[in-house]
């Protein structure tokens, strides 16, 4: 039987989660800015309350942006200091394939226009769509301005994350929206059980952040 830790803090929540035999336990926090001092110890309790040895992770999952720039920063260090650790591998995660899948989740929507506030009067934007009980994205992700977003044709669409705070600013209009949604380690982990059974899980040293403004911060060249 699979065991999956989850673990995310690229936006003011603090989360992480445990899939084991078949079963998923989870701690959600909004700490802005305390990620650093409360993630291991949440790691440390939730294995804890489920009864699992670190050691008995199969592989690790993170939501690996985009976000804010420090806590996308304190997810990768985590996980690779435990992966390498462990020898295990990990499982990155989209933070806007997160909050469509948490949508889905808590509302039962098929189709997600995800956005994260990305300061700087930008949005992080993807839209995603079900395919059973995981969500896929349409398009590539992007970094823009509000007044710039676009919607793909058909259906209706549910709007999720912190970009939606922007209201009549975005260009599109949605049936509804939680604009105070944030990413969960719970669908990250759902969303990274899928990546696994498909054999996508990737090497420790491959845990790489995604911040989309590349002027912002670019991962160092190899």
């Amino acid at each position: 039987m699979t065991t999956l830790l989850a673990l995310d803090t690229a936006t003011e929540a603090c989360s992480v989660a445990l899939l084991h035999d078949g079963q998923v336990t989870s701690h959600y926090e909004v700490i802005p800015r305390q990620h650093a001092q409360k993630l291991l110890p949440m790691i440390k309790q939730l294995l804890a309350d489920a009864g699992v040895a670190l050691n008995a992770v199969d592989a690790i999952a993170f939501g690996r942006g985009p976000g804010a720039f420090t806590g996308v920063r304190i997810a990768i260090g985590v996980v690779q200091g435990l992966a390498f650790a462990l020898q295990r591998p990990v499982l990155p995660v989209s933070n806007l394939a997160a909050l469509a899948q948490g949508a889905l989740r808590q509302h039962g929507v098929q189709q997600v226009a995800a956005a994260i506030d990305a300061r700087m009067d930008e949005v992080y934007w993807g839209c995603y769509q079900a395919q059973g009980n995981e969500m896929r994205l349409l398009a590539p992700e992007r970094v823009i301005a509000p007044e710039q977003v676009v919607l793909p044709q058909g259906g209706q669409w549910f709007g999720a994350g912190t970009g939606w705070g922007y209201g009549e600013r975005l260009a599109v209009q949605v049936a509804s929206h939680d604009a105070q949604a944030l990413p969960h380690a719970q669908d990250i982990l759902s969303l990274a059980a899928h990546a696994w059974a498909r054999g996508e899980a990737v090497a420790a040293d491959q845990a790489q952040p995604v911040y989309l403004r590349d002027n912002v911060a670019t991962p160092k060249a190899r």
